[in-house]
């Protein structure tokens, strides 16, 4: 069984935000796969696809380690056949970083997730947000939490195509 988690915020008002790009990708990925989201259960609402289970934690962003831990006792499911996909400021819009494992560096949805499963040994896929003049006219909470551009959501198509190429290729 393998775990894909998309971090995020619950609520239509953080739709098509930075900081939601983990949860637009899962969706990206039900929508190119005929795939219903289910009700809420264990701190998130989730679906199956053959030996993946994906969640979109329903906790807000900082707190996603709670649902992914109940997943990850749940389903049995070891730290390094899970994957979390995360929005991450430092990279540059559409860029796309797979580690196997690593630091949270800076992202409090990896640091809860490490928390609650006491490793940093889960693979992670981080989606570029980073627009500098927008960062610096903002800043960082404004930023992550402001929707995507007019011009960077003329590209989200594509990079979310990248993002699913990533999925299936990592686990």
């Amino acid at each position: 069984m393998k775990l894909i988690v998309g971090l995020g915020n619950p609520g239509n008002e953080y739709n098509f935000t930075r900081h939601n790009y983990g949860f637009l990708a899962l969706d990206f990925y039900a929508k190119v796969h005929n795939l219903t989201w289910q009700k809420e259960k264990n701190g998130a609402i989730w679906l199956k696809d053959g030996d993946r289970i994906l969640i979109k934690p329903q906790g807000f962003y900082n707190n996603s380690g709670i649902a992914v831990a109940n997943y990850q006792h749940f389903y049995k499911v070891a730290p390094t056949d899970i994957l979390v996909i995360c929005d991450d400021f430092e990279l540059p819009f559409g860029k796309i970083r797979y580690r196997e494992h690593g630091s949270s560096g800076g992202n409090n949805g990896l640091k809860s997730i490490a928390q609650h499963l006491r490793t940093e040994a889960f693979p992670r896929l981080r989606l570029g947000t980073n627009n500098p003049p927008l960062r610096q006219k903002f800043g960082d909470i404004e930023f992550v939490l402001g929707r995507f551009t007019t011009e960077e959501r003329k590209f989200l198509p594509q990079v979310l195509q990248e993002a699913i190429k990533r999925i299936n290729e990592s686990l």
